[in-house]
């Protein structure tokens, strides 16, 4: 069973761009009806739809405890930005948290640490919780020196959103090492939880609820293996079919 010390477990799933419409309200429908097994092991879940998605989401998901995420926010309420979501308009959609900085955004549309703190601002002012993701790109050969490689490049992707929000403010992080998303296997669970044990030191002492999670080719046994670093587990498309998701709920409630 979870230590009574650490925060509620978490596991959910950004769907990206991979269903359509369709296919993802009956995605959700599929999570809506995961609501009462998340409950009774004590976890709390989230599923993060495309924009398109959030208001029939919402909908569906109104009556039950699942957490609705949006992939992405801009970083002003208001304003001239063609093409951006106002996080104002994502709060009052019903959507608690929001997805930023993933390594695609950081990669295909050059997002940096000041925009994505700029973002994770911007969200908690609009009483939602930042989902930050961060992680190294590459991955040393030696393992002592690939944790350390790794703790210094997160370091400024962390201490940049300590500074942007309240710190009674609550966040999640995922520690996504680059390297390991899409990868067939997760990193190896001791560099998992050797580098997010350096990421709590970073956070200690904040008021507000900060919860680690880990994604990177995550499925059945990785979250055992990295309880004692983190919080929860952050699928990728593992999750699409609905049995693994109820899987890794059953697992995160037993350890």
């Amino acid at each position: 069973m979870p230590s009574a010390d650490r925060p509620k477990r978490l596991v959910g799933t950004s769907l990206k761009m991979y269903f359509d419409l369709a296919a993802t309200t009956s995605y959700v429908k599929g999570v809506q009806e995961l609501d009462t097994h998340a409950k009774s092991n004590n976890v709390d879940l989230f599923v993060i739809p495309d924009f398109l998605a959030i208001l029939p989401s919402h909908e569906l998901l109104k009556d039950t405890s699942v957490i609705l995420g949006a992939q992405d926010a801009f970083w002003e309420d208001r304003g001239a930005y063609t093409g951006e979501v106002s996080p104002l308009s994502l709060a009052q959609a019903g959507v608690k948290i929001v997805e930023m900085g993933h390594a695609e955004r950081r990669r295909i549309f050059g997002e940096t640490d000041e925009q994505v703190a700029k973002k994770a601002a911007a969200a908690t002012h609009n009483h939602m919780v930042p989902l930050v993701c961060i992680g190294e790109k590459s991955h040393g050969s030696i393992a002592s020196a690939a944790v350390g490689m790794a703790v210094e490049e997160c370091r400024p992707q962390v201490m940049s959103i300590l500074s942007a929000v309240p710190d009674e403010a609550e966040i999640i992080l995922a520690y996504e090492p680059v390297w390991a998303i899409g990868a067939k296997e997760p990193a190896d669970a001791d560099h998992v939880v050797n580098v997010t044990k350096e990421i709590m030191k970073m956070t200690a002492g904040r008021k507000g609820l900060t919860r680690i999670l880990y994604g990177g080719s995550a499925g059945p046994g990785t979250f055992k293996r990295l309880a004692e670093g983190v919080d929860g587990l952050f699928l990728g498309r593992f999750a699409h079919d609905l049995n693994n998701l109820k899987q890794v709920i059953t697992e995160l409630g037993e350890n």
